[in-house]
């Protein structure tokens, strides 16, 4: 992966501390340039400002420079909104802070970084005004903080060494997905074997290219030795009938999930590249229990539809238009149907029924674990568009097989 990774694929660190703490000057130190603008000001920063950039090892990284807690504008307000979001998509928090300014508001945030059970490293910036005491240092590592660096962000001097350190932090505390290679599908068949994918070029594909799933799918199971087949839907039954092997494993797009199973023999498993992100993003067992909460649905019962992206509706949209069609008629309810997308989140999320969630291929898994989280917390069945589909279908059964011995 390189500087045209999507933000989805990268560790996504985020930048929290008070206003003034010296977020941004920590970020353009990192990143070698003028990222975000400095000021004595405090608030300078407003909004979330997003940095992409390659930081080895860990190869792909997204900053977040978010704005300082204590903002007392009248903006304020709105503005910890967007630095909540991003603390719910963080794979990695780094509270910055120093020594003179010290206080309630950093005791807080740490103090919810350890009740979240988030890991957090802590950053004492400006060191060349005042140094941390060691009670002070001690407070902090008795908030389950484990890692510390005391740096000063202007110090140009000292780049490469603060640099190093944090990069030796940031591997400690970057989650295993992004140290250890998670496969997609190349666990679920033996290396050289044979998979087809069957990838439908619709109204809603994009022009010129395949989706991400399907990209990320062919190039995981490249990655286990193994031959990939793409056709679409009204070629596979051909392909099929010609090779002298069956494959080991077939994988398509949930809109032609009834198609597929109907042409696959019962001996060739056969799943969808919505439920591999189910996985490879979320928590499958789960998943798979909310889409048959589907049965119980109610009239009245108001379901939520949860886009990781925001993207222009086509006049059949997945999402907003089939779906709630396909649930309808499986359920024959009269359901309420609402609509949020990109990293916006309603507030009232217990007032639903069920979540329907897209695939995820935009969201990191942090978020998507975040919002899985969040809903089984508060008691709210979630599942994605692929398995509610494949539930309504008839076929849920059938494409969830491959992965029967890891559930």
């Amino acid at each position: 992966m390189n500087q045209t990774a999507p933000k989805s694929l990268r560790l996504q660190i985020a930048l929290f501390g008070k206003v003034n703490a010296g977020k941004s000057s920590f970020l353009n130190l990192v990143a070698g340039q003028q990222v975000s603008i400095t000021s004595p000001i405090a608030g300078t920063t407003t909004d979330a400002v997003e940095k992409a950039m390659e930081l080895l090892p860990l190869g792909p990284v997204l900053f977040i420079d978010c704005a300082g807690y204590g903002d007392e504008t009248a903006l304020g307000a709105e503005r910890m909104k967007k630095s909540d979001l991003a603390y719910s998509r963080a794979d990695v928090i780094v509270w910055l802070t120093n020594a003179s300014d010290f206080g309630d508001i950093d005791r807080r945030f740490l103090r919810k970084c350890s009740d979240d059970k988030r890991k957090v490293m802590v950053v004492f910036n400006k060191i060349d005004l005042n140094l941390p005491s060691d009670d002070m240092l001690a407070e902090v590592k008795n908030c389950g903080v484990s890692d510390i660096l005391l740096l000063n962000s202007l110090d140009s001097a000292a780049r490469e060494k603060n640099i190093a350190s944090f990069k030796q932090a940031l591997i400690k505390l970057a989650p295993e997905d992004f140290i250890v290679n998670v496969p997609l599908a190349g666990d679920l068949v033996e290396p050289h074997s044979h998979v087809i994918l069957i990838t439908p070029i619709d109204i809603e594909a994009p022009k010129g290219r395949l989706i991400m799933p399907q990209v990320q799918t062919i190039r995981d199971l490249l990655d286990h030795d193994c031959t990939v087949t793409v056709v679409k839907e009204n070629d596979y039954c051909c392909v099929l009938e010609n090779l002298k092997n069956p494959p080991s494993l077939v994988i398509c797009d949930s809109q032609v999930v009834k198609k597929m199973v109907s042409e696959t023999p019962e001996n060739i498993p056969c799943t969808t590249f919505s439920i591999l992100f189910s996985r490879l993003k979320g928590d499958l067992p789960l998943m798979t229990c909310g889409a048959y909460t589907i049965n119980n649905l109610k009239d009245g019962d108001k379901i939520l539809i949860a886009e990781g992206c925001t993207h222009h509706a086509v006049e059949d949209d997945i999402g907003r238009v089939k779906i709630p069609r396909l649930i309808r008629q499986y359920t024959g309810r009269d359901l309420q149907f609402d609509v949020y997308s990109g990293h916006d989140y309603p507030e009232n999320l217990k007032e639903y029924a069920l979540v329907l969630h897209c695939g995820g291929c935009m969201l990191n898994r942090r978020e998507n674990l975040s919002r899985i989280e969040l809903a089984a917390h508060l008691g709210v069945p979630i599942t994605n568009y692929g398995m509610a589909i494949s539930l309504t279908q008839g076929v849920l059964n059938r494409v969830l097989f491959p992965f029967q011995k890891m559930m």
